[in-house]
């Protein structure tokens, strides 16, 4: 689960959404990047695999709200040490998501609930951060 807190572990009473392969998710490789509605706002969300465990959070830098991947999936530093903003270099410990260098003070990433079951990743949408709706089908109109 990610984040450890207590929001997301009241999440995990709720339904999940299936989000990727959990052998998708490499050992501080790319992230997987999903759209997500934020207080019904279209956002993006991450989520990664960083010393075993799944951390994900929303892709929004503290300092500067704006996408922090420098590549499409791509948020640890050259290192692989820590989660690091591509505008700023807001620098983000991946364990709990707060700020460990750069302009984002004492800030800290919003976490995003998820988990590991039966080889899949599992998103817990919380009350905050929903699914994007699909789009309606089209409906025909009479000839």
């Amino acid at each position: 689960m990610s984040g450890g807190d207590r929001t997301a572990t009241q999440a995990l009473s709720l339904p999940s959404l299936r989000l990727c392969a959990a052998a998708d998710l490499e050992e501080r490789g790319r992230a997987w990047v999903w759209d997500v509605l934020e207080y019904g706002r279209p956002a993006r969300a991450f989520v990664l695999r960083f010393d075993g465990q799944l951390r994900a959070y929303m892709n929004r830098c503290v300092h500067v709200p704006t996408e922090m991947d420098w590549q499409p999936g791509e948020f640890l530093d050259i290192d692989k040490r820590v989660i690091l903003c591509s505008i700023h270099g807001a620098a983000y410990e991946p364990r709990d998501g707060r700020c460990v260098g750069g302009p984002c003070g004492r800030g800290r990433l919003t976490p995003v609930a998820v988990a590991e079951r039966d080889g899949w990743v599992h998103w817990y949408p919380s009350r905050d951060i929903q699914p994007v709706p699909l789009e309606a089908p089209a409906s025909e109109s009479p000839a």
